[in-house]
């Protein structure tokens, strides 16, 4: 299941994932000739869109082979199947189709989020150790923080000064809004 965010973000699905999610479907039906067609066909796709952002090649090269591996990613997903894996897969992407194209259409958007999962795997190996949050809220809280201290450390401020000026802030005037004081640039007017 997804994660809902409140972010003001567009949010692109993790290429990695899906293609993990075909290789399991790949692996837990050996047998199957319409999964091993389905594999050999979405898997490349979705490979191709990864590694496409850093290749060496123009912009114009870039926007033009995005297109065609966008447009045979979704004739891949709309293409009859009967086996109950793939249809699951080709849900994801139906259901989620405002998610799940935004690097095609923006070279600086990854599709894939290995950046965002090195830098949270330091906090997801101490939550282990720790024995994660003893409650929804101990893990909706740890979740925020996590945001604030590496958002807020990704922007290059001093974490510290920021936070410390953001509760300031709010200390004199509950009423305001926290997330343009957390994330000014993010909440700034155009």
């Amino acid at each position: 299941m997804q994660a809902t965010t409140k972010s003001p973000a567009t949010e692109q699905y993790c290429y990695a994932h899906l293609f993990r999610d075909v290789e399991d479907i790949e692996k837990e039906f050996p047998e199957s000739v319409e999964v091993k067609r389905f594999a050999s066909v979405m898997m490349p796709l979705l490979t191709e869109a990864i590694k496409l952002r850093n290749q060496p090649i123009s912009d114009t090269e870039f926007y033009s082979r995005s297109a065609e591996i966008k447009k045979q990613i979704i004739v891949t997903v709309d293409a009859p199947a009967i086996h109950m894996g793939i249809r699951y897969i080709q849900d994801i992407f139906r259901k989620n189709a405002h998610r799940m194209y935004h690097w095609a259409d923006n070279r600086s958007v990854p599709a894939d989020n290995n950046p965002a999962e090195r830098d949270l795997r330091p906090t997801v190996i101490a939550r282990k150790v720790s024995f994660g949050s003893f409650s929804d809220a101990g893990a909706d809280t740890r979740s925020v923080l996590m945001t604030v201290l590496h958002t807020s450390k990704k922007q290059g401020s001093d974490v510290a000064c920021h936070i410390k000026n953001v509760l300031d802030q709010l200390s004199k005037n509950m009423t305001l809004d926290p997330l343009p004081l957390l994330f000014p640039s993010i909440h700034s007017p155009p």
